[in-house]
């Protein structure tokens, strides 16, 4: 939806140049970031003791009589004398400067991560915004299936080892049996968090231990599968590309997009990225295949999963280590892990282009990075996001004013040689190449360029696109106020009332807003100052004018106020620039005018007789 509205906004942009051109000459005839991020993944059993101890085992696991070939595995039985029955334990939080992070024992899955806004008070409810959504049901992050995606996950309850105050880890026994000798062979899965207080990543290492008694994983041709999900945060309505949006993404040499269960081998990374935040999963594994699926999930409007499959392994014992980020999609942060500034010193991960421009748009990413640059440099002066882009907009007219300027005059001069043109036109209008010709022949003694007046606008509409996108993307507008009370986020839509279970019948309303309302006035109002003699009787040129603005009003209705207000004020400062213009131009012509008259001779007026 959002490339298909700046589309549409950008080609309207375009008919409308294109026809004020037309009119105005109406008479011319027509891999590295795994191995800099922090090498493979451990396969070996030299840490078998170690890890034994870290997991505080009471008892190593007996070895079968013969080599067991694997089955699809299952939860040890709970008859077994050999482990006790483990009880779902009081949720475990992890807290770091940037988030918090919730887990269960029931798979040793994460069921919340909530963001926190600095900028906010640590009371305020607004502060926090939850990074995983759940529906229905309660969300399960990063649970393990033995198998595919399409495999059932572990949902058992494990046993819970607080590592330390930013570590914990999760293990739990299971038996796989083997149809071949008859025996069941016993593994441990491990699942172990570690988070450093100052960093966005954190990492999560997946072991499955199988001792003397599994000498391989393979179920069904695979180790195990990683899952994430169901979707990431923060809550929204509907995506749409105004309000929020979902891309896959993944890095190899370059960043792609990726396609619904797509599967894609051994990629430095993959992401589901929406309009603010982003998840990232960098595996540090040798082998893997990274999928993205839309399963639904009860409660959500849509879902967003990753899969990460571990294939099958001719080994007792796997460990596998995986960096995963989620967290806001800026350029600034995402930017650390290109530079080492980070607490794992990770250098050319290229994280950064998850924050950067898509497809055909990002050819403007360079002028839109210049122009957040001056942004948040206003925003320092001046501490509100919408008098800095008020004030942005401003800077923005009184640089290109040259460019107005000349594309203004160049169109008000067109009116001045209309009469002559008309009158070629009629006198040649059987002779096409005739009228072409002398065509050619006037502009060139009257020194006119016919496309003058369009080409300054033209050389504007990269900063159009550009500041629409950063107004409709830029993460610090996201819960930015303008006006209390009226304007408190311009990341989204404003309203003067909300209804109460209520949309309206076929446009799907749910507010009324007055920004659109503001905006129309503003460009009904700057097209009839603007518009040219001999306009009002052009029916093109009147459906440009005035038709397109209210077609507008229902595309950009629910648009974030953000856009809107830079909307509203680029026309108000674009008229009061016309304005300024014509009179400038007209008082320049009227003297040039006075000067080539030439001057009247007095009247002599006759001696007056003299009274008698």
């Amino acid at each position: 939806m959002e490339k298909r509205t700046i589309l549409a906004i950008v080609l309207s942009t375009l008919v409308m140049i294109i026809a004020f051109s037309i009119q105005s000459i109406m008479y011319t005839p027509p891999a590295e970031a795994v191995s800099a991020a922090g090498g493979q993944s451990q396969q070996t059993v030299t840490a078998a003791d170690t890890e034994a101890a870290r997991v505080q085992q009471g008892e190593a696991l007996s070895a079968p009589a013969e080599p067991v070939m694997l089955a699809p595995a299952r939860e040890e039985s709970q008859q077994s004398a050999e482990t006790e029955q483990i009880p779902l334990q009081p949720l475990i939080e992890i807290k770091t400067d940037f988030y918090t992070a919730v887990f269960t024992n029931s798979g040793g899955d994460m069921v919340s991560l909530k963001w926190r806004d600095i900028r906010k008070a640590e009371d305020d409810p607004d502060a926090y915004v939850e990074l995983i959504l759940s529906g229905t049901n309660q969300a399960r992050a990063f649970t393990v299936a033995f198998g595919d995606a399409d495999t059932s996950p572990v949902s058992s309850n494990f046993h819970v080892n607080r590592v330390s105050e930013h570590s914990v880890e999760f293990y739990r026994d299971f038996t796989s049996p083997s149809a071949m000798y008859g025996t069941d062979g016993k593994f441990r899965l491990i699942k172990r968090y570690d988070f450093k207080p100052n960093d966005y990543l954190f990492e999560l290492t997946v072991t499955l231990d199988g001792g003397n008694a599994v000498p391989e994983f393979n179920f069904a041709g695979n180790a195990y599968t990683l899952s994430f999900g169901p979707q990431i945060g923060p809550v929204f309505e509907k995506l749409d590309g105004y309000y929020d949006y979902r891309h896959y993404n993944y890095y190899n040499g370059k960043r792609r997009d990726a396609k619904i269960n797509e599967k894609i081998e051994r990629p430095a990374w993959a992401a589901i990225t929406g309009k603010y935040f982003a998840f990232a999963a960098i595996p540090l594994l040798a082998q893997y295949t990274i999928s993205f699926t839309d399963k639904a999930e009860p409660g959500i409007v849509s879902a967003s999963r990753m899969n990460i499959t571990r294939p099958a392994a001719s080994i007792s014992k796997i460990v596998d280590t995986y960096r995963f980020y989620i967290g806001p999609r800026t350029q600034e942060i995402l930017a650390n892990y290109n530079t080492g500034r980070n607490e794992y010193n990770i250098r050319d991960a290229n994280l950064v282009e998850i924050a950067g421009s898509r497809g055909f748009w990002s050819i403007f990413s360079p002028l839109e990075k210049a122009l957040k640059w001056l942004l948040l440099g206003i925003y320092r002066v001046v501490p509100n996001y919408g008098a800095a882009i008020i004030l942005l907009t401003l800077l923005i007219k009184i640089l290109f004013f040259p460019l107005t300027k000349k594309g203004s005059e160049a169109t008000l001069r067109m009116q001045a040689l209309g009469p002559k043109i008309k009158e070629l036109q009629e006198k040649y209008k059987s002779n096409p190449q005739k009228l072409q010709a002398e065509m050619a022949n006037f502009y060139k003694q009257e020194g006119y360029n016919p496309l003058g007046g369009c080409l300054p606008m033209l050389l504007q509409l990269p900063i159009f696109v550009s500041m629409f996108s950063l107004f409709n993307n830029h993460f610090d507008l996201r819960g930015a106020m303008f006006i209390p009370g009226w304007i408190p986020d311009l990341s989204l839509p404003e309203f003067i009332v909300q209804f109460e279970n209520f949309r309206v019948p076929i446009l799907g309303w749910t507010a009324l807003r007055a920004l659109p309302f503001i905006y129309v006035g503003s460009q009904l109002l700057y097209g009839k100052v603007t518009q040219m003699p001999g306009q009002q009787s052009n029916k093109q040129m009147k459906f440009m004018l005035f038709v397109m603005p209210i077609i507008f009003f229902f595309v950009l209705y629910d648009v974030p106020s953000g856009l809107l207000v830079y909307w509203i004020f680029s026309n108000l400062l674009t008229l009061v620039q016309q304005v300024i213009i014509n009179k400038f131009v007209i008082a320049k012509r009227t003297a040039a005018a006075a000067v080539q008259a030439p001057p009247q001779k007095a009247p002599v007026l006759p001696p007056k007789k003299k009274k008698k």
